[in-house]
């Protein structure tokens, strides 16, 4: 069975209305007593990296809603520890954070894999019980985060995807409607 923690992804409900999360795909990097944080995976933000940080050389570097929390903050998530330093591991293969100028520079200079790193604007964040109430109300359903699936670059499939995951039982659930009075 999954708990919550860090490296584990929290999937939308299908009947989950809240617009900020309504099919989202949440990578989990904090869960403690005093709370919890972490990213939305599938939402793209209408900015690429280089027009919200100047430093940044490379256009159509993709950056993610992370959340609706600070949304004047950038985070990231990455695979490349071995260049990317002072992250810390979330999950297998699953790093969060580190030095961003060092980001910025191997950005710069090519030697980041830009399919192996993932951009977030805000984050996602929970107070203290907040998201145990909304596990007992089924909000979210959690699974294992993967590489593949923290990284995919084609957003609109990352929650049927997630979901199909899991199994058959789940997989009958990706092809919910979103509205099932509109049936």
């Amino acid at each position: 069975m999954v708990t919550l923690a860090p490296g584990v992804l929290l999937i939308a409900d299908p009947f989950l209305k809240d617009p900020n999360f309504a099919r989202t795909v949440v990578l989990l990097c904090e869960h403690q007593d005093k709370g919890s944080f972490g990213f939305v995976l599938n939402k793209l933000f209408d900015q690429q990296l280089d027009e919200l940080i100047p430093e940044v050389l490379v256009s159509k570097v993709p950056v993610y809603v992370g959340g609706p929390v600070q949304m004047d903050t950038i985070h990231f998530v990455h695979q490349q520890p071995d260049i990317i330093s002072g992250g810390m591991q979330i999950g297998p293969g699953i790093f969060w954070g580190g030095h961003f100028d060092t980001v910025v520079a191997h950005i710069n200079d090519g030697t980041v894999d830009l399919d192996k790193i993932k951009f977030f604007i805000g984050y996602s964040g929970w107070s203290s019980g907040q998201l145990g109430e909304e596990m007992e109300e089924k909000s979210w359903i959690i699974s294992p985060a993967t590489t593949t699936l923290v990284f995919d670059r084609e957003e609109q499939q990352i929650w049927q995807r997630a979901l199909k995951s899991m199994g058959s039982n789940f997989a009958m659930m990706a092809n919910f409607p979103i509205d099932p009075s509109l049936n």
